[in-house]
């Protein structure tokens, strides 16, 4: 870690001037932005990163695997670690739940060994051990020493497939293990094909269940150096007594000169090996590792460049350019080269490779930042992204809630891709047919179990009852419900955005309906207590009463307590307000949530709630609109100096430097947004509120060539209080701005203080 910042320093140092030029103006390629990411963030604490070389939004994810079970082997990374199992080709970016982990390839000299295979353990039997003095990582581009076999290993990637580079010392019996039954969290492998295809290449396939029920991933391999393979398709048994299939292959090299460099390409897909192959082909035709990288690089600075920020702190920069670089890394392409993809129906599909599917919507985390910040950075995408979402539909016959692999998952609660659909056609950058959202959105807030491409156990958590409750009750009972506020506060927002969708279709009724339903939210406010609670079926509320109890995914709530949960009405603030009496009152009980004892109690309290402040939770999603709830109650000093208070001290240049899993880039999208000095409370509503700017100039690169600039007199990280706004020249009274006002650039001039100002208070 130390090696890496030394190394982020120096380019910034070089750089830094360029950066600044580049604000308020059309960015300058010879920006490297690379040069300030560290991937290393995130990969301690419950980050849950990982540090691969990958290339934006990328099929292939290649990184190195150190550990297999527990919460924190969710991306199979962990900093800490000393001992390095391999490098497998997809990974998941700061998940609470793991999956992948497929086809692990780990260079060796000398005897390669495979057992015990012990399914208790971290690391399997060839494991090697590994220096953080000799691990360097990059975008693109990731690099490490073998300590056990004495080889460098190097990484980098094209969108569908990865290079390795192996340094081999003088060796008689070198080789490689690949092998298919190993994966994150011991998964159930249904089924594995090893094929060797000539004395130079490989292919394989394999079926895993676990989180995604049925991910089926194919791949091709091709080395350059000729190769003897012995493969090992056994069983062992684990240690519950369960017969467990293995599959790997033995590789043997003829002697390796010293320092000799091995190369082995590896495509990946989800339909066959002959698309693998096809991917692998087309995408790295040469050994070209050099090549490859600088276009990896390339690729992410283009990518990084959407925006520029100026800054003399060379942690600021690191921060600001992860946090970029992780919303670049999912969702992932799941369409082959020649356009062919697996859909939710696991059957082949052919499809449009100008406009190709893609897998791994956290949306439950993704819609509250990440995807409203494609909508200013990266419109055509996030385009393709609810296309994707709409195709899957029909063809597993309902919207994703958390999609993995063309599978659903059915995790978390909500139907928030109606949240994406909305917040794009509320902003008038919808590529997509409106009248099919509708559809498809509706189908989402209905209980109906019919027609779901899934299996039995899936579909009960995809299509729970609290559905029906909610359309006929008005409200989710919960003795009848797990997370019954959580769930029954998230459908009234999700309904208010199907009234957005049925406006957009034509269907007038349609509006009426949802809008109404949009305020089941008041159901749960108990007037006395001033919470969100769960009641039962007759009406009654939930005794006994404890907001600051956590019972993880049984209670009443969801990763969080009813502190947390009372502010999720993101549509309707207004109408939060006046339920708790008004502004003084609001404002009252806000203030109390952000001093109140931050112990939680409970029979299994959620590990998710984290970065407490008070009772706030910043390490998790559903707290991550509530500092700007005070611009709407008049007092919008508080959310500036509390939105300084989270980017001071739960972002850090630092591997534990997030305070919550990263989320597919929704912990990295909060801190993007605000640094800016905004933020949206309700995608939907084309509203952002400003918060506090954290750089003395930016500049956001639109896609339509436009540019939002931004630029801070009397900057310091002491003057957190905004004085004075314009926007375009005229002064900015309110603490707020439409979309309209910046979708064809907009140039901002803030002027800060070190103390709380009147600035946005209504006169």
């Amino acid at each position: 870690m130390k090696k890496l910042i030394i190394v982020i320093t120096a380019a910034i140092s070089v750089t830094g001037l360029t950066v600044l030029s580049g604000c308020g103006g059309a960015k300058s390629d010879a920006v490297d932005y690379a040069s300030y990411v560290n991937p290393f963030i995130g990969t301690g604490g419950h980050g849950h990163t990982f540090p691969g070389a990958i290339m934006p939004h990328g099929m292939i994810q290649p990184s190195p695997d150190t550990r297999i079970d527990g919460w924190d082997a969710c991306s199979g990374y962990y900093y800490s670690d000393s001992l390095l199992n391999g490098f497998t080709q997809t990974h998941l970016s700061g998940t609470g739940c793991a999956d992948y982990g497929d086809f692990l390839i780990i260079p060796t000299v000398g005897e390669q060994v495979i057992d015990e295979q012990v399914d208790t353990l971290q690391n399997r039997p060839y494991a090697s051990g590994f220096s953080k003095a000799n691990e360097m990582a990059e975008p693109g581009y990731y690099t490490t020493f073998l300590d056990r076999y004495g080889v460098k290993a190097e990484i980098t990637s094209t969108q569908r497939a990865a290079l390795y580079r192996f340094t081999f010392p003088e060796a008689e019996d070198a080789g490689f293990i690949i092998d298919l039954d190993y994966s994150i969290q011991n998964q159930t492998n249904l089924d594995m094909k090893l094929e060797v295809v000539s004395d130079t290449e490989i292919r394989g396939y394999k079926m895993s269940k676990y989180w995604a029920f049925d991910q089926q991933l194919s791949f091709y391999a091709k080395f350059s150096k000729p190769f003897t393979v012995e493969t090992v398709t056994d069983t062992i048994m684990s240690t519950k007594g369960q017969s467990l299939a293995r599959c790997k292959a033995l590789v043997k090299l003829a002697p390796t000169a010293k320092d000799e460099q091995v190369y082995v390409k590896i495509g990946i897909s989800a339909v066959d090996w002959d698309g693998a192959r096809k991917n692998l082909e087309a995408e790295i035709p040469e050994w070209d590792f050099d090549g490859i990288k600088a276009a990896s690089r390339k690729a992410w600075n283009e990518y990084l460049g959407k925006i520029d920020v100026s800054s003399d702190d060379a942690d600021d920069l690191a921060v600001f350019y992860t946090a970029m670089y992780h919303t670049g890394i999912s969702p992932n392409l799941f369409t082959d080269v020649d356009g062919r993809y697996l859909g939710m129906d696991r059957k082949p599909h052919q499809g449009d490779p100008e406009h190709p599917i893609y897998t791994i919507f956290s949306l439950w985390d993704t819609y509250r930042a990440f995807h409203p910040l494609m909508t200013i950075i990266d419109t055509d995408r996030n385009n393709d992204y609810i296309n994707s979402l709409l195709t899957k539909y029909q063809e597993g016959g309902l919207l994703p809630m958390w999609e993995l692999a063309g599978n659903y998952t059915a995790t978390m609660t909500g139907y928030h891709a109606v949240s994406v659909m909305a917040d794009a056609l509320s902003k008038g950058i919808s590529n997509f047919d409106p009248e099919l959202a509708y559809k498809a959105a509706v189908r989402s807030a209905v209980w109906d179990t019919t027609g779901i491409v899934t299996p039995e156990l899936v579909k009960k958590a995809l299509m729970p009852k609290s559905k029906e409750y909610k359309n006929t009750l008005g409200f989710i009972p919960w003795d009848k419900e797990h997370e019954s506020v959580a769930k029954g506060l998230e459908y009234a927002y999700d309904d208010w955005c199907i009234s957005l969708l049925a406006e957009a279709a034509g269907d007038s009724a349609g509006v009426e309906e949802y809008k109404a339903k949009g305020q089941a939210y008041r159901h749960y406010f108990d007037p006395v207590t001033r919470f969100m609670r769960g009641r039962d079926e007759k009406g009654n509320w939930h005794l006994p009463f404890n907001p600051r109890s956590s019972n993880h995914r049984e209670d009443d709530y969801c990763e969080g307590t009813a502190w947390q949960w009372t502010w999720y009405v993101p549509h309707d603030v207004e109408g939060l307000i006046g339920l708790m009496g008004g502004n003084e009152k609001f404002v009252e009980k806000l203030d109390s949530l952000f001093t109140a004892d931050s112990s939680l109690e409970g029979d299994l309290v959620s590990a998710d709630i984290s970065g407490l402040i008070g009772q706030y939770a910043h390490g998790n999603e559903p707290s991550h609109h509530i500092l700007h709830l005070y611009n709407y109650a008049g007092e919008p000093w508080k959310t500036q100096e509390l939105v300084d208070q989270v980017m001071k001290e739960q972002y850090r240049n630092d591997v534990d430097g997030l305070s919550g899993n990263e989320d597919c880039g929704q912990m990295s999208s909060w801190y993007v947004l605000n640094s800016l000095g905004f933020y949206q409370v309700a995608p939907g509503k084309p509203v952002y509120s400003i918060g506090r700017p954290w750089f003395r100039e930016a500049s956001v690169n639109m896609p339509n060539g436009k540019n939002i600039e931004i630029s801070v007199e009397n900057f310091s990280k002491e003057n957190k209080y905004i004085e004075s706004v314009t926007l375009d020249g005229e002064p900015l009274d309110s603490p707020f701005f439409t979309h309209d006002q910046i979708r064809n650039g907009a140039k901002f001039h803030y002027v800060m203080s070190d103390k709380p100002t009147r600035w946005g208070v209504k006169k």
